[in-house]
């Protein structure tokens, strides 16, 4: 299937439209999407550093809002 996109005639509320409905259809079929096998060791390893207290979850709002004052 050949799917083209004459993105310099789109306007940037297009473009992010265009985002979102590919984001959500992506979604809808995740778990037919194969996941890399680093994922997991990436996982294994935050968990490790959650359970020796040197890393810690963060709720999202929290985390945008440290992320946004680092770059201030």
């Amino acid at each position: 299937m050949d799917i083209s996109f004459q993105l310099e005639k789109m306007t940037i509320l297009e473009k992010l439209q265009t985002i979102e409905e590919i984001w959500k259809n992506l979604a809808e079929s995740s778990n037919s999407i194969p996941s890399p096998s680093w994922h997991n060791d990436v996982l294994l390893a935050r968990a490790g550093r959650v359970e020796e207290g040197s890393s810690q979850f963060s709720d999202w709002s929290e985390a945008k809002d440290r992320i946004r004052n680092k770059t201030r």
